[in-house]
């Protein structure tokens, strides 16, 4: 699968590294230092050049850059028409303190209004760069840590499930693009459990079920 990741920070370079590990066609993008590109697509095996060369034809695309360079962002990507979005950014202020948007509506929302046309899934946005690494490391043991996964076009989330997996994760459906309401607030207590918390960032989680008792 060819792959166009939009954002060479944390979380756009680990998931291009893993991707293009799992034998994928890796294009890595928008960075202010030519260099980082150059080294990044080198020591992951991939290829780099500018946003619209890494959309173009891809058969997914990883929105990964932050909420205050989303409008640049997508400018240099055009219109996204038919293009399938992974979005992984919360919509945080300059500080990465607050959100910016909520409740009524959301980033996720707020995206598939700017590029009504791509085909939107949200996913990667509730779990800590850190962790990445090491569940790629263990992803042949059979109870994976959860991606909470949203959006309102099927076949696009089948081709997030896919890609999540291939990650080492297990994708959790949580319904439409609306649920971004509620889980974006939610990235910031894996953000704190992870950052303010004691034991590292490397967070993950499950959600289980509970059958009642026969």
């Amino acid at each position: 699968m060819k792959i166009g990741i939009i954002g060479s920070g944390l979380m756009g370079s680990q998931l291009g590294r893993l991707w293009a590990a799992s034998g994928h066609g890796v294009t890595f993008s928008y960075s202010r230092s030519a260099q980082k590109l150059d080294r990044l697509a080198r020591d992951a095996g991939a290829a780099h050049g500018s946003v619209a060369e890494a959309v173009s034809g891809a058969d997914a695309v990883l929105l990964a850059v932050h909420w205050s360079r989303i409008g640049d962002a997508l400018d240099k990507a055009g219109n996204l028409d038919g293009a399938v979005v992974l979005n992984c950014c919360v919509p945080l202020d300059d500080s990465n303190t607050d959100l910016v948007v909520g409740t009524t509506t959301s980033g996720a929302e707020e995206l598939a209004a700017l590029r009504p046309r791509a085909r939107w899934v949200s996913c990667f946005n509730t779990v800590p760069s850190e962790a990445f690494g090491p569940v790629f490391d263990r992803r042949n043991n059979p109870l994976r840590p959860q991606v909470l996964t949203y959006g309102d076009d099927e076949g696009a989330k089948e081709v997030a499930r896919g890609l999540i997996r291939d990650a080492g994760f297990e994708p959790l459906e949580a319904g439409g693009l609306r649920t971004a309401r509620f889980v974006e607030p939610f990235a910031m207590v894996t953000a704190e459990l992870a950052y303010g918390q004691p034991g590292g960032p490397a967070l993950t989680y499950r959600f289980e079920k509970l059958r009642a008792a026969q």
